[in-house]
């Protein structure tokens, strides 16, 4: 009887792992790929009856990996039509096996008496085990198989090393049982080692996580500001179009100054109304009013700057980018760009921007070309500056066009600046 069980408990551990080896993989289960899988399991049990029939219990357990492991992770790779994962759900539910002859050692623990020992209490757990697995920790596993290679590879590690450990010190040499230094304190070297890699890598991911809210709050105070702006300019116009509406009543009163032979009161008068309307005074460059504002806010500056600013723009009424991310782009690029050309007045030479924005079809493009100085600092093709609180218009922009999926691109070259931004 004792026999019967442990062939019973060898049969129920090579159930265990195949099924859930199959669980862990990402796998769309059609009824050909589960009749091939339990054809598949049949067969390995088949296979691990004949070896144990001819040779005996431990030539099984030297086998395993060649005779059930490699099998199935071969089947569940052409299933899956890729190697890695299934490779490391193998090993995964290996590991998950382990946990199943650990419980039933905590059962013999507590009842010693238990009929045929081990066997027995590893045949207990065994589909209670398999179901709590299959139900609550499969669904996780299988998410992981649709990340990326590299965060696959580090999951796989542990299993792997386990999967290593066990065999060498249980299977293949009795270095565990002996109490042998290195085997003994092999597994707590690997846990620590799993814990520290785990915490450096968490503190990496919290650390660019960090730095991303960082950049969506600046992205947030731009968009803020660049809205503040375009609603004064607006607020200019208002005006401007008051004083074109009272245009009457100017006429009125530089009618009464001639009259009266008060011309130089008249000419005083003119000047002024001619300078007031002039200051709002929002030049049309393109359909889209958000950007008629920005642009005929910078040529502004540039003007008052005696900076040359030629501006080519063909942007529609709805762009292909909404109004706070136009915003954040023109705002950021033209800032920067004006900034580059009065460094380069400050040394006594000239400088101009040549701006050009345009849509074609459902991908909006703008260069922006300016006078810089020669020494333009680049890092993985961006530019940088060592000064304080200077850069952040770069990532806003560089953090925009990543958001649309797009492309950008910086150059220096000649005493020119270039900037190519696609999406």
């Amino acid at each position: 009887m004792t026999d019967v069980i442990y062939l019973l408990n060898s049969a129920s551990v090579g159930i265990f792992g195949m099924i859930l080896s199959a669980s862990f993989c990402d796998i769309v289960w059609t009824k050909r790929k589960r009749i091939s899988l339990v054809v598949s399991m049949f067969m390995i049990l088949l296979i691990q009856a004949i070896i144990y029939q001819q040779t005996s219990s431990d030539m099984v357990r030297y086998l395993y990996p060649l005779v059930t492991h490699a099998p199935l992770a071969v089947v569940l790779c052409i299933m899956n039509r890729e190697c890695l994962w299934p490779t490391i759900s193998v090993l995964t539910a290996y590991l998950c096996c382990q946990l199943r002859r650990w419980i039933a050692l905590a059962i013999v623990a507590v009842i010693p008496e238990i009929y045929a020992g081990q066997d027995m209490a590893e045949l207990i757990v065994t589909f209670p085990l398999l179901l709590f697995l299959i139900w609550f920790v499969s669904p996780a596993v299988r998410i992981l198989a649709r990340e990326t290679k590299r965060l696959q590879l580090q999951f796989g590690v542990i299993p792997l090393l386990g999967y290593g450990f066990d065999y060498l010190t249980r299977v293949y040499t009795d270095s565990l049982s002996k109490g042998t230094t290195l085997a003994v304190e092999f597994m707590p070297f690997v846990c620590s080692g799993a814990y520290l890699f785990f915490v450096l890598r968490t503190s990496r991911e919290k650390k660019i996580r960090n730095e991303l809210e960082q950049t969506q709050g600046i992205l947030n105070l731009q968009v803020a500001q660049a809205v503040r702006e375009i609603d004064s300019l607006r607020e200019s116009q208002k005006s401007a179009s008051t004083y074109r509406h009272d245009l009457r009543h100017h006429m009125q009163y530089l009618s009464a100054c001639m009259e009266n032979d008060r011309l130089d009161q008249a000419k005083n008068y003119i000047h002024e109304v001619c300078s007031e309307i002039d200051a709002y005074k929002v030049q049309n460059y393109c359909e889209n009013e958000t950007a008629n504002l920005i642009l005929s806010a910078f040529a502004d500056k540039a003007h008052k700057r005696d900076i040359s600013m030629e501006i080519k723009a063909q942007i529609p009424t709805m762009p292909a980018v909404s109004e706070s991310d136009l915003c954040v782009l023109l705002s950021n690029a033209l800032e920067n760009a004006l900034h580059a050309c009065m460094n380069v007045q400050a040394k006594g030479l000239p400088a101009a921007i040549d701006v050009m924005a345009y849509q074609q079809k459902d991908t909006f493009f703008i260069q922006i070309r300016n006078s810089c100085e020669e020494n333009v600092e680049f890092v993985n093709e961006i530019p940088v500056t060592r000064r304080a609180g200077h850069g952040i218009g770069v990532r806003s922009i560089c953090a925009v066009v990543e958001r649309y999926g797009g492309l950008y691109s910086f150059s220096a070259a000649n005493g020119q600046f270039i900037l190519r931004v696609s999406l």
